[in-house]
């Protein structure tokens, strides 16, 4: 893959979370686009594409520290970003 290209696909794995070690907020900035069994998903806490898993949150449940309890689901996982137009580059694990 080209650094151009390695520049127009997001991250293998990225959380929205500024404490994460994954948090990347000029590639959250840009908008990340998330297909995650063949469906667009927008509420996306953090993903893996090479493992194949998202975490999303579990309702309006918080730890003891105030930080949303998440689920992690498995199956397929796409990514994009958003500022490229109808038809961008997508980062995905390659079969």
């Amino acid at each position: 893959m080209s650094d151009e290209q390695k520049n127009d696909t997001p991250p293998e794995r990225l959380s929205v979370n500024p404490r994460s070690p994954h948090f990347d907020g000029d590639a959250l900035q840009r908008g990340v686009g998330i297909r995650f069994k063949d469906r667009v998903r927008t509420d996306i806490e953090e993903y893996s594409i090479s493992e194949g898993w998202v975490r999303v949150q579990a309702g309006k449940t918080v730890d003891r520290k105030g930080n949303p309890l998440t689920i992690k689901l498995t199956g397929p996982v796409e990514a994009w970003y958003e500022d490229l137009g109808d038809n961008p580059p997508v980062a995905k694990k390659d079969s």
